[in-house]
């Protein structure tokens, strides 16, 4: 929520001077908010932290009235450097800022347990990153496009692991699967041929069927190759 001057948002008279102080702090010889401060917003959010030439500039920390808290740097009333935000659903980013977005490097944990650490844009996952889910201990690590698990990936399991590509958030195409046992099953995930109905009249046109999960066909077990393998110990 962007600053504004109780003045500004509503008329008030003079007894509400002593119980509500819209800016307590410096200001530079312009009058504008300039150093340190704290403000309470007519939304009733509150900051407290560095100011230059009126707007929020440094480091600060902003508390929502919804319970949400940001503390981290600022430029220009944005939230603009390294910072942590924590969420009204017990969630919590820390991490890169690049104009109020999440943008850079840093850790997501999910209201779930979820986490998430690597690269962000555009406050999408967005580069190379590892998200791991709690409830199976599983992780995915590999690329990402605009938040969706897409490119060149491992996703790791208790014994086994699946390495190969990734798009739209499922596994496509070559790859094989690594067992702790010493062995690897290679093969590819394909699309399934969906069968097209009779075209309709486009005014009648139904809900776009859900899309089909890729199927996995295997072609072949084999040792592990060399750069799976763990070094054997050294007698």
């Amino acid at each position: 929520a962007d600053e504004v001057g109780f003045s500004q948002a509503q008329p008030f008279n003079h007894f509400s001077l002593g119980v509500y102080q819209e800016y307590e702090g410096d200001r530079n010889a312009e009058g504008e908010r300039h150093g340190f401060g704290k403000a309470q917003l007519p939304n009733g959010d509150t900051y407290e932290g560095e100011y230059e030439r009126g707007l929020r500039s440094g480091r600060g920390t902003y508390r929502f009235k919804n319970g949400a808290l940001y503390t981290g740097d600022y430029l220009q009333n944005k939230k603009h450097g390294k910072g942590v935000f924590f969420y009204p659903d017990g969630s919590k980013y820390a991490g890169d800022w690049v104009h109020d977005q999440r943008q850079g490097y840093g850790e997501y944990l999910y209201a779930n347990g979820d986490t998430y650490t690597g690269e962000w844009a555009n406050n999408k996952r967005h580069g190379q990153g590892t998200y791991v889910y709690k409830d199976t201990g599983s992780k995915y690590v590999g690329a990402w496009v605009n938040g969706i698990q897409e490119g060149p990936a491992e996703l790791i399991h208790l014994n086994h692991r699946f390495k190969g590509r990734f798009l739209n958030g499922k596994p496509l195409g070559h790859g094989k699967f690594i067992f702790d046992i010493g062995c690897e099953q290679h093969g590819e995930y394909i699309e399934p041929v969906q069968v097209k109905e009779i075209e309709k009249e486009e005014e009648e046109e139904d809900e776009p069927p859900l899309p089909a999960e890729p199927k996995w066909k295997a072609s072949e077990i084999t040792k592990l190759t060399p750069h799976d393998e763990e070094p054997a110990p050294s007698e």
